[in-house]
Order: structure tokens, then sequence, then C-alpha cells
């Protein structure tokens, strides 16, 4: 046994005493079932060590963004890193080797879909010849080179990476080869103010630092630049997933330089607040730090989803540094924000510059049209969101007091549910009921199917139930 399994269980030890005896029967129960299940997933699922998102039962069908084959493998959640950081938990949990090397055969796929420009993309082709191949940093790719971190893929790649490597002690070296220049290349990305673009190809150029302002053109006309990728994004949370692989590479590496990318994003989000009357975000911006369209049906607005994420965003790095600095744009954010709300109690999606009227889109053939009704929207994309801002108001609460963070803890019926639900072959299948996917994969009502998402979700919670003490429920009198 090495030092890093000796010191889990140490952990399971100190989590398991005292234990009851139906206790300890219980944890054998929930121990046998993440096996099972994990052998299923690792053993009949992977490809090539890694996920895509969903699969029909016989394993023949599978989708990612859209229908993916059986040598591509999705980098964006909830493909191959979630999956593989739930085998780390798991590991973590068990001290049980298999899971590591399950989590470690994950984090290779990663390696070898490595970019040259230092990043990923969303999925990576392992028929060098195949329609989703790029540029690799192994040379066994071909296509584009472009770093994303859109949807979280990059950031969690590195998260993914950086869990192995830890796990390892530092010696597996084309994994800690791979999480070094991958960190490298998200610090040359980011700018001067602290910001990041969605994609990268190399180093960004320099841009001038200044405050976030109104647009002083026809922002309903002018100014919907085509290379919007390029330009300052909060888009589907880019900031607060790059907040938390610079948080896990600052921890696990302990480089100042990390903690310095974090504080200067968080610079970046104290700017990009947008001044009285709509203290929020927006979802781009231009380097004049003016709201800006992406694509046509995202207008220059302030939007209520990246608004909310940055909250979390800004709470996290307060955490993180120690600078209550990145706390002071909360209040009026949420002021404005529940001032914002729907008489449903939910919040646009958009809200126009300066009137904060909600704004929405209607759409005839490929042409979007901006609207204020919200009676013919186009389904493919949430106009509405739900509301967080009770949540946001307890977390920025808590960081403002200094509390410390509480251990998460699962309730033994949720585990038990689990289980129950795990069928004879070791799958959680789910039955289509007419919602959208992740990645829109093509199902009808009533099909069955397999999640990455929900198996990550299940042996997480099982594994944080093993590190923690079992949640009784009371006794009845």
């Amino acid at each position: 046994m090495n030092s890093s399994q000796a010191a889990i269980a140490a952990v399971l030890l100190f989590a398991c005493v005292p234990v009851h005896a139906d206790d300890q029967a219980f944890r054998e129960e929930v121990t046998a079932a993440m096996k099972r299940a994990a052998d299923f997933y690792r053993h009949e699922v992977a490809s090539h060590g890694g996920y895509v998102y969903f699969y029909s039962l016989d394993l023949e069908q599978r989708w990612g963004e859209g229908v993916a084959t059986k040598d591509q493998i999705w980098v964006q959640p909830p493909g191959t890193p979630t999956v593989g950081l739930a085998f780390v938990e798991a590991y973590k949990a068990t001290g049980d080797a298999d899971y590591l090397d399950a989590a470690t055969a994950a984090a290779e796929t990663l390696v070898y879909g490595h970019l040259k420009s230092g990043g990923w993309t969303n999925c990576i082709d392992f028929d060098p010849q195949g329609e989703r191949s790029a540029d690799y940093l192994n040379g066994k790719g071909r296509g584009k080179n472009y770093s994303s971190l859109d949807d979280g893929q990059t950031q969690s790649a590195l998260r993914l990476l950086i869990a192995v490597d830890e796990a390892h002690e530092f010696k597996h070296a084309a994994i800690h080869q791979s999480a070094t220049i991958a960190l490298d290349a998200l610090l040359a990305a980011q700018f001067p103010n602290g910001a990041f673009p969605q994609v990268w190809e190399g180093p960004v150029e320099p841009q001038p630092i200044l405050p976030a302002s109104y647009p002083d053109y026809d922002w309903r006309t002018e100014g919907r630049i085509k290379e919007y990728w390029n330009m300052y994004t909060l888009n589907d949370n880019v900031c607060g997933y790059v907040a938390q692989a610079l948080v896990d590479a600052h921890r696990v590496y302990g480089d100042e330089r990390y903690l310095d990318a974090l504080r200067k994003l968080g610079d970046f989000l104290v700017l990009a607040q947008m001044p009285n009357p709509q203290p929020g975000w927006a979802q781009q911006y231009n380097y004049q730090m003016q709201p800006i369209w992406a694509r046509k049906f995202e207008p220059a607005a302030i939007a209520s989803d990246e608004s909310q994420e940055t909250i979390a965003t800004l709470c996290l790095i307060a955490e993180m540094t120690g600078d209550q600095k990145y706390l002071q744009p909360i209040p009026k954010a949420l002021a404005y924000l529940e001032q914002s709300l729907l008489p449903d109690g939910r919040l646009a999606r958009y809200y126009e510059l300066q009137t904060n009227r909600p704004l929405y889109m209607t759409r005839r053939g490929r042409a979007y049209e901006l609207t204020y009704s919200d009676t013919n929207l186009p389904d493919h994309y949430g106009w509405k969101v739900e509301s967080q801002l009770a949540e946001l108001k307890q977390r920025y609460n808590s960081v403002r007091r200094g509390d410390k963070a509480k251990p998460e803890l699962v309730a033994r019926e949720t585990v038990q549910q689990i289980i129950d639900d795990l069928d004879d072959k070791g799958r959680w299948v789910s039955t289509y009921d007419g919602q959208p996917l992740v990645g829109q994969a093509k199902m009808t009502r009533g099909d069955k199917y397999l999640s990455s998402e929900q198996f990550s979700r299940n042996l997480t919670a099982m594994s944080k139930l093993l590190q923690r003490p079992v949640i009784r429920p009371p006794r009845r009198r």
C-alpha cells in the first residue's frame, strides 16, 4: 500500500468508526453496487477509455453533441471528464485501485486528444480520418486547432488530469505533462484584464483594461461581431469553469501563478458588472467592454443566467483568495435581479439594455427577430431561467461571514433508491420523457437509454456517503 492509499484508508477508518452493524451492512451493500455499476460502465460502455453523453441499451447508438461513432468520445460535460471524476471519487471513498485504473484510462484519452494549441475541443476522434478529428499534439489527428472553454470543455479535461495526476503522485509522466502544457496554455489565453475568450489558438493579444459600459452604437442593428469567440466571454459559465480549474491547480501543485490568475479573473468580473440601472452581466463583451452579440439569437443584453453564474464565481474567488473585494458587486446585482423577476418567479434570459424590458426572439426559417413577447419562442434555447437568488444570497452571506464549507452529506434513503434502481446488469436505465437532452439527442418518448450524467451522479453520491457517516433517519416514537 502506497502513501496515498494509506491516507485514504485512514480517512475511511475515521469515517466509519463508530458504526452500527446495520450501517456496516449497508456500506457493504453500497460498495458492492458501486462495483457492479462501475465494472459495467468501464468494461462495456467505454470506448478507447472515454465516454459520450448517451447510449442505446444495446450500445449500438451513442450521442454526444449529435450522433457519435465508436471511435469518438466527448470531452464536454457530461462526457469523459465527468465520468472520470466520478471514478476518482469512488477511488477516494474505497481505495480500490480498479477505480483509479478507470479514471486513468479516461485521462489517457484526453492526453490523446490534446490539441497543439494547448487545450481541448468538445470531442476526440480516434479515427485519424474521422470527421471530428482535430490537430492533436500526438500528430495522429488533422483539422482545426481551436482550444475551447465553451461549456467547460478544456476546464473539465484539466480537472480530471489534475485529479488523476495527484492520485498517481505525479508519477504518470504523460498525464502530468499534459496537465502542465494545458495549464500554461490557459494562462497564456488570459487577457490583461483577467478575462478569457471562448476559444484560442495561441496566446491572446493585449487589450486595454476598461470598466463595462453601455454601447454607444445602435446595438439592435450594428456590431454583430462574427468572431465573438475571440472576445471576453461569460456565456455557458466559462468563468465559473475556469475558476474551478484554477482552484484545483493551485491546491494540487501549489503554484502561485494559478492563484494570481484566479484573482485576475475576479478583477475582470468586477470590471464587467454593468453600471446602473442594470448592475448585472452580459454574455459577451468587446474589447471596449461593451455587451455584444454572439450567435444570431444571442443579443447584446443583460443575461440573467450568466449574472447568476458570475455571482457564484465571485463567491468562490472570494472564498479561495480571502479577499472580500470580490463580494462587493454582489448586493447590487442581487437586488437588481430580484427586481427583474418575471411574474412566475423566473428570470428572462435577456433584458434589454437600459430599459430592462425582457427580451425574446421569434424565428422564421433561419432568421431571428427581437421581440418583447414570450408567446412564440423557439424551443431550442432557454429563453427563461430558474431563479437561484435565494441560494446565491445564502452563499454570499456565508462567504462574507467566513463560514467554513460544510461537507456534502448524502442521505441513506437517497443512496438506497440509487441501489434499488440498478438493474441486474449493473445499469441505471433512463426513460426518455420528451424533454430536450444535452446535445439534442434524437429519441422518441419512452425510449430506454443510458446516461453518463446519471451514472456519474449516482456513483459520486454513493462515494460521498462512504466518505461520511451514514445519515440515519430519526426513529419513530
